[in-house]
């Protein structure tokens, strides 16, 4: 083959691979036309191949021939490249682009639940008197929700019909007592606890009354503690909760659990409502923890956290608070 066949077939060659190379549409095909001309075993090492039989004049004219075609390639190549990664950029941007003139897809904010914000405002209140939030299981054993708080077998609260027996003798329990009992299995006095949590009562549901509900219990054990430092306790915290000018009563009772026991009512409404139950700790249940009742004295109070909620917002029925009622809801 002579120096001027090869010419010619390095110009077809070139005037080949530019065209191809204009109508690549995509990255990969451009990648394929660069193998497939400028490869080790592309069309142009093919050419080269027949340089062996030239003359030695002609070697030079004919590779420099050659090193035209392939910067001419390479170049066509990279502009190629360039333009096809810029028309991939612009297509992205295309498809990506924010109108920012539309509105946009709005989600609506959650409100916290009554039941919800009523517990937050009255942990609250007692953190800032020194207390410390304490959680237990809603499923308990009898010895925990009845015997080591100084309830007896033949106490109405474990009838039938006001507890809810699992098997294996569990039930759910009936009040958060049963956390006060385990906190003081493992701490020792001084110790100061409010237990918020979900009870279960078998009880018939009506405008006050329901078989599920939330109650908040607080529990003082130190040296020198009395019923004034109870009833001061309870004073503050109603007075935090309600206003400094509410009414507070406070009712002798009974309660398995503490002596002497006391309701307490505020005056809403013009009414008496009663919203609480309280005492001083029975030794029994001290004695039941490992406590030196001849040492240590306690108070405890249980709040009705419905009930609270219900007096905070004035509401008429407690079965509001469960129905997930939208229109109620939004109110708070």
């Amino acid at each position: 083959m002579s120096a001027s066949d090869l010419e010619r077939e390095l110009a077809d060659l070139k005037q080949t691979a530019i065209a191809a190379i204009a109508t690549a549409a995509d990255l990969d095909r451009l990648e394929q036309l660069r193998v497939q001309f400028l490869g080790k075993k592309g069309q142009l090492s093919q050419v080269l191949r027949g340089m062996g039989k030239l003359s030695t004049d002609e070697r030079p004219r004919v590779g420099a021939r050659a090193n035209d075609v392939k910067q001419a390639l390479q170049t066509s190549l990279e502009g190629a490249r360039n333009n096809l990664e810029a028309a991939a950029i612009a297509a992205q941007l295309a498809s990506e682009t924010l109108d920012v003139t539309l509105p946009g897809v709005g989600r609506p904010l959650g409100r916290k639940h009554p039941l919800n914000s009523t517990i937050d405002r009255m942990i609250e209140i007692f953190i800032g008197l020194g207390y410390t939030v304490a959680e237990g299981s809603e499923i308990e054993t009898d010895y925990y929700n009845f015997e080591a708080l100084n309830t007896p077998p033949d106490h109405p609260a474990r009838d039938m019909q006001d507890t809810f027996y699992l098997p294996g003798g569990k039930l759910l329990r009936t009040h958060t007592s049963s956390v006060q009992i385990r906190y003081m299995e493992r701490h020792a006095p001084p110790i100061r606890i409010a237990a918020p949590g979900r009870v279960y009562r078998r009880d018939t549901v009506d405008a006050t009354h329901s078989a599920v509900f939330h109650q908040l219990e607080i529990l003082s054990v130190e040296e020198g503690l009395s019923f004034t430092d109870l009833r001061g306790t309870i004073v503050e915290f109603l007075r935090q909760m309600f206003g400094t000018e509410l009414e507070v009563r406070f009712r002798a009772s009974y309660f398995p659990f503490t002596e002497p026991s006391a309701e307490v009512d505020v005056r809403w409404q013009g009414k008496w409502l009663e919203v609480l139950g309280c005492g001083m700790v029975d030794p029994n249940v001290l004695k039941a923890v490992g406590y030196d009742p001849e040492r240590y004295t306690g108070f405890a109070a249980g709040f009705g956290v419905e009930r609270f909620a219900m007096v905070l917002h004035r509401m008429d029925d407690i079965r509001r608070l469960y129905a997930s009622d939208l229109r109620f809801l939004r109110q708070f």
